[in-house]
């Protein structure tokens, strides 16, 4: 079957409460999302238009994670943010890439599922030189 795969990248914090080194830090990364579809091809040859997807995963993307801060429940930063008015995303995992890869997968098939298109991988970059998968 024929692939299609289009790019979204933002900026967002975490830290991982747990690590032990420098990432049980406040930083943050330059993301990039690889969504890569599946899907029978419509009149024009297409699986879906790279554009529909920027729109409906890419609204989805900055409106809970751009500019923001991705935050494992019971971390302190949670209630300074609250406070603050802070743009949080609060999650049930440690925030490492390959969780988000899993958590982000799965929004973008519930997402895209009802047009019939299946996202079959994404892959997730923290840096240009770090990424993990989830298929």
């Amino acid at each position: 079957m024929t692939t299609c795969t289009r790019r979204l990248e933002i900026d967002a914090g975490h830290r991982l409460m747990k690590h032990e080194g420098k990432c049980r830090h406040l930083h943050g990364h330059r993301y990039v999302f690889d969504f890569t579809c599946e899907g029978v091809k419509d009149n024009v040859g297409r699986i879906i238009d790279f554009g529909k997807v920027k729109e409906i995963v890419g609204g989805w993307l900055d409106t809970n994670l751009d500019h923001g801060f991705i935050a494992q429940k019971g971390d302190s930063i949670v209630k300074y943010l609250e406070e603050t008015g802070g743009k949080l995303y609060l999650v049930d995992f440690s925030p490492t890439a390959e969780n988000l890869a899993e958590h982000v997968l799965g929004k973008a098939r519930e997402l895209l599922g009802p047009l019939g298109i299946t996202v079959v991988h994404l892959r997730v970059y923290e840096t240009p030189n770090c990424w993990a998968g989830a298929s």
